[in-house]
């Protein structure tokens, strides 16, 4: 009874998962603006990429954001900090307690694994003297006055960069 319900039902489920798939493919076909191109030009993805930079608060950070920035960093255990998003593969930038102070380093696998040191503070006065003119325009790679955030590499700007909003939301945490 088994050997005949049990092959019965998975061809139920293969029928039904092939149906669901036709079926938006030709919805998609309907309605073909609905489906977002994947297949964009070089100037299409520079002038997305120069009104998503634009848009960028200029607003430095300030000092009294970057000082509870480093208290509350000088708190946590070495190891730990500011990550943008606890994801699997890359994960931005991110602020990690050190045994020395602080790093910015790239971030993988949900804090698992850090890059190298991009830039390291060993005092508050430096860390707050830094942070305190950073603003998400600078800190998304886009400003060649700031060489510890700039990059040349599309995909590395703005790409889970600490911002403004990052930052408080870390400092709202208990």
């Amino acid at each position: 009874m088994a050997a005949t319900i049990i092959p019965l039902v998975c061809l139920a489920v293969i029928v039904f998962v092939l149906w669901v798939a036709i079926r938006a493919n030709i919805e998609a076909r309907r309605h073909p603006y609905r489906v977002e191109s994947t297949t964009r030009t070089e100037a299409e993805r520079r002038r997305i990429a120069e009104s998503l930079r634009d848009a960028l608060s200029r607003k430095p950070l300030g000092a009294p954001l970057a000082g509870r920035l480093w208290r509350k960093l000088m708190n946590e255990m070495p190891g730990h900090g500011v990550i943008y998003d606890h994801h699997r593969d890359f994960c931005g930038q991110g602020l990690i307690r050190t045994e020395e102070g602080v790093m910015l380093a790239d971030v993988q696998d949900g804090g698992a694994y850090f890059g190298p040191p991009i830039a390291a503070w060993a005092n508050e006065a430096e860390f707050v003297a830094f942070f305190a003119r950073q603003s998400d325009f600078s800190m998304s790679g886009w400003d060649p006055a700031e060489p510890a955030f700039f990059t040349e590499d599309d995909w590395y700007r703005n790409n889970q960069r600490p911002t403004r909003a990052v930052l408080e939301r870390y400092l709202s945490r208990l």
